[in-house]
């Protein structure tokens, strides 16, 4: 293959993106360019911005609910930050008991998929594979907390977060958008941008 037939992998052509073909996803765009649409770039404009997730979602689903196109909204957070919370000391037992816990709900399922097609004894079966799931999870999660050397004796809950929540909309749909936000709730003049 030489790549000169259109439908070859050296043809770049024809891709929007200049060198990669478009995947489930649609096409791949360079870092900082615009999606396209068509044959124009996608230019938003910032309606209004909270300081949690939880009110710009309740602004689109009320754009929603006042038959607002919410397909050309975004939701888009800034300054994200990690936020690791700390839920405890892990033990060599407590990664034994959650490993205890999924191996249980693991055998469970097996035993259900084997003991649906059983003609005897089907419970016997389901019994069978949750104790033995949750022995074997027991090992490996005990193993496993073993294997870290007390490198990690904690558990812990990982979340982003944002420091802002914006409410994007096409700019073409952005005065109407605003109208909508003040028709909602006349005080949002505060939280916009």
């Amino acid at each position: 293959m030489d790549g000169s037939s259109p439908g070859t992998f050296g043809d770049t052509a024809n891709f929007p993106a200049g060198n990669m073909p478009g995947g489930p996803a649609g096409y791949p765009t360079a870092p900082g360019a615009a999606p396209e649409l068509g044959d124009h770039a996608r230019t938003t404009v910032t309606i209004a911005t909270y300081p949690d997730y939880a009110s710009a979602q309740r602004t689109v689903d009320d754009l929603s609910d006042n038959r607002f196109p919410v397909e050309r909204t975004a939701i888009v957070g800034t300054n994200l930050r990690l936020v690791e919370d700390v839920t405890g000391r892990l033990t060599t037992g407590r990664a034994a008991l959650a490993g205890a816990g999924t191996g249980a709900w693991f055998g469970l399922f097996i035993g259900l998929l084997i003991g649906i097609f059983a003609v005897v004894n089907w419970l016997g079966i389901i019994v069978t594979a949750l104790v033995i799931g949750a022995v074997w999870g027991a090992v490996f999660g005990a193993v496993a907390h073993a294997m870290t050397g007390g490198r990690r004796d904690f558990s812990s809950r990982s979340l982003l977060q944002a420091s802002q929540y914006g409410v994007t909309v096409d700019a073409e749909f952005a005065e109407q958008a605003h109208q909508a936000v003040r028709r909602m709730n006349p005080t949002a003049g505060s939280g916009r941008q």
